[in-house]
């Protein structure tokens, strides 16, 4: 069933609630994010090593849950269920964090609800076109700005209200934009595709007939995004203290730039970028000529081994600090990258995901999330064992591996149509 008949700014009304609901569910995660560790070591008194692991297990538990709760949406909830009931959980355990005796719990019961909430809600994407309509990829695009735009505001309000008026008025806030998106979801409930039948028959698989084969290739894209992860969670690592030490920040005389501000760019160019790349692919879809969803995700990871090889030769002909300047082209350049390879493989997975278990495979792509953080922290491990120039070197060569390798899987495939679906060949059979 499609639902594109009705639209709003030229897509399904159901991708304004879902983007929406996704902008004040990320909302809330990032905004008690932000307060966290601040939390813990200001407030709580607990030391800095143990913070930090909490933290890791935190963040390590909300990317692993989504694969039961996927599977508890395809076997018994179903899409709709999972997300209000994931969403509800949520709510009450950002609510929980208003009480310090329930700090943990709370955290437990976040992490519990966004493992419900998390692969059902893009799960949905797919349901709001037919398979040949040119707008479906780049719904993705939106979808993902979507993300970015929460992930923008909430440490402006969430933090601000943490640090100026007290922790609990920051994850008070955070609950609330929860609820707000919630609100959202239920009140557009009827733009949304019903949910598929616990015994439907799976169309992608009835074309490919092999739906085995569908899921080694998602296994496979999935374990690249690991690789490529490794270097782009870098943003927020060690590019950071490159920026803290190696940049100069200043702009004027006694104007200088906040080192946090770079990590803003990343968003900002997020939602500056996407209209573009949305607007460019529609009408490359509908001329026929739009790349193959590897093929995107291919040079999206080459650009980020560009951004890093950049930064690595300015620094091999540079002694000392390098301008801000730099600093701000490779945010550019690695953004531009991330918007070729992140919402496109959302969009893979959602459109090659069999129906019977979309929210199931939906979470397998999230859990390369959890694997890629993993990686870009023993990676960056590396940073004080080298100099700034071998280590972004290095980074260039590991997303350009990931590149290399997406081409690899992409030259086992048959073809894509112009939707984007990945056709994969079917078996011979012998008479």
């Amino acid at each position: 069933m499609s639902t594109s008949q009705a639209t709003w700014f030229g897509q399904p009304r159901g991708l304004t609630i879902l983007f929406l609901t996704e902008m004040w569910e990320k909302f809330s995660f990032f905004g008690m994010r932000t307060l966290l560790v601040y939390y813990m070591t200001k407030q709580l008194l607990i030391g800095q090593e143990q913070s930090s692991l909490i933290y890791g297990l935190y963040a390590a538990c909300a990317y692993l849950t989504p694969i039961a709760g996927g599977y508890i949406a395809d076997r018994w909830l179903g899409t709709r269920r999972a997300v209000i009931a994931g969403g509800a959980i949520m709510s009450l355990g950002h609510f929980m964090m208003a009480s310090e005796s329930l700090f943990l719990p709370a955290l437990a019961t976040i992490a519990l609800g966004n493992g419900l909430f998390l692969p059902n809600l893009p799960s949905q994407i797919h349901g709001l076109y037919d398979e040949r309509d040119p707008r479906r990829g780049p719904a993705y695009n939106l979808y993902y700005a979507g993300i970015n735009l929460g992930a923008f505001i909430a440490p402006l309000i969430c933090g601000t209200l943490g640090e100026v008026y007290g922790w609990h008025y920051g994850f008070g806030a955070a609950g609330i934009g929860m609820l707000l998106g919630l609100m959202i979801y239920v009140a557009g409930a009827k733009y949304l595709p019903p949910d598929s039948p616990r015994t439907a028959t799976d169309k992608n698989a009835e074309r490919s007939g092999d739906v085995k084969r569908q899921m080694i290739l998602l296994v496979s894209v999935a374990l690249v995004v690991v690789v490529y992860r490794g270097a782009y969670e870098q943003l927020g690592n060690t590019f950071a203290l490159w920026a803290d030490q190696g940049v100069d920040r200043q702009i004027a005389a006694g104007l200088t730039i906040p080192m946090t501000w770079f990590q803003s760019l990343n968003p900002m160019f997020v939602f500056l970028l996407t209209p573009v790349l949305v607007v460019y692919w529609t009408r490359a879809g509908r001329r026929g000529r739009d790349p193959s969803p590897l093929a995107k995700m291919a040079m999206g990871s080459a650009l980020v081994a560009v951004a890093y090889l950049m930064l690595a030769l300015v620094l091999s002909v540079h002694v000392g600090v390098v301008s801000w300047a730099w600093a701000v082209l490779f945010v550019f350049l690695l953004t531009a990258g991330e918007l070729l390879i992140l919402p496109t493989g959302l969009a893979l997975f959602g459109q090659l995901a069999p129906r019977r278990f979309a929210a199931t495979v939906m979470a397998l792509w999230f859990l390369g999330s959890f694997g890629g953080n993993l990686l870009a922290g023993v990676l960056g491990s590396l940073w004080s064992a080298m100099s700034a120039a071998a280590f972004f070197t290095l980074m260039a060569v590991t997303a350009a591996l990931a590149s290399a390798l997406l081409l690899l899987i992409r030259g086992r495939v048959a073809g894509f149509p112009e939707s984007g679906a990945m056709e994969i060949p079917q078996p011979r059979h012998t008479s």
